[in-house]
């Protein structure tokens, strides 16, 4: 989804999972329920985790040392930890890669298009060279 460059990650977050589809191996329609996710601290905040429950949806996402200072200040009262998987979370390391080889194009790091469709187009384009050049 394409949005101003200044508005935070988290508020696309639940339009963005809405559109997800996985596709099956065999027949039948995809599914629209991913089995894990891991995001970054940008997504540690209550309602996208409570989104994420409500769903059913594994996640990894690291808490916010804000939070967990909150959360220890509160004592007992302050709840569990929320669970965090280092091995999985490590893996997101492939995505922010291909998002930094997006970026090598100087189109896609300054979004100079006004118009979401274009810059769309844009970014369509610079992994269309990715792609072919690998």
């Amino acid at each position: 989804m394409v949005t101003g460059g200044q508005r935070a990650d988290c508020t696309q977050f639940e339009p963005v999972l809405e559109r997800i589809r996985v596709p099956r191996s065999g027949p039948g329609r995809p599914r629209k329920k991913p089995d894990s996710l891991a995001a970054d601290k940008a997504c540690s905040n209550g309602p996208c985790r409570e989104y994420l429950r409500r769903r059913g949806i594994r996640h990894t996402i690291p808490e916010k040392t804000d939070s967990q200072a909150a959360r220890l200040r509160k004592g007992a009262r302050g709840g569990r930890p929320p669970g965090f998987d280092a091995a999985r979370y490590k893996k997101r390391n492939t995505v922010e890669r291909a998002i930094n080889l997006l970026k090598q194009s100087r189109a896609v790091a300054t979004r100079y298009d006004k118009r979401g469709y274009v810059f769309l187009g844009t970014a369509t384009a610079a992994a269309l060279v990715i792609w072919l050049r690998a």
